[in-house]
């Protein structure tokens, strides 16, 4: 049977193994002879896999003369998973006193809106006038046209 080709995850792990393993700085073409043979990433993707790895900075670049060099160290690595842990670590504990926040906003909230007798007969009437009010509405809506302002201002 055929052997599988790797997918674009498993090439970038490997490519990032070949830059830990070896702790180099490396040029295009250096990095298209190493890694097929020794990382079994295929020549035609190792240039794609790199930008990838570069554009997510995980590969720093440089340009020096009229050559690009490639490099990526273990500590470089560690140092950004430390600094994206802290980072979500100072997220985390301000979302947890939002909700806190929040939790102590809804418990004083609650003080006074009981269900009551009182409150529900409150809120019945409440929904009633309302009603009321938009049937009013809608009433004085159809008497627009004999309204002496407007009949006015028609004139006008």
């Amino acid at each position: 049977s055929k052997k599988k080709g790797l997918n674009v995850e498993e090439k970038r792990a490997r490519m990032m193994e070949l830059f830990f393993e070896t702790k180099d700085v490396f040029q295009l073409k250096d990095l298209e002879k190493i890694a097929p043979k020794e990382k079994g990433i295929t020549l035609m993707s190792v240039k794609e896999i790199l930008q990838s790895l570069v554009d997510d900075g995980m590969v720093d670049t440089d340009r020096i003369g009229t050559s690009n060099y490639f490099w990526a160290f273990p500590s470089k690595a560690l140092h950004a998973r430390k600094r994206k842990l802290e980072e979500l670590e100072s997220q985390f504990a301000e979302s947890s006193q939002k909700k806190e926040a929040l939790q102590k906003s809804i418990e004083k909230s609650k003080i006074g809106r009981e269900d009551t007798a009182e409150r529900a007969a409150l809120l019945k009437e409440l929904a009633t006038l309302r009603q009321k009010k938009e049937q009013l509405k809608t009433e004085i809506d159809k008497y627009r046209e004999c309204d002496p302002d407007v009949v006015e201002e028609m004139r006008k």
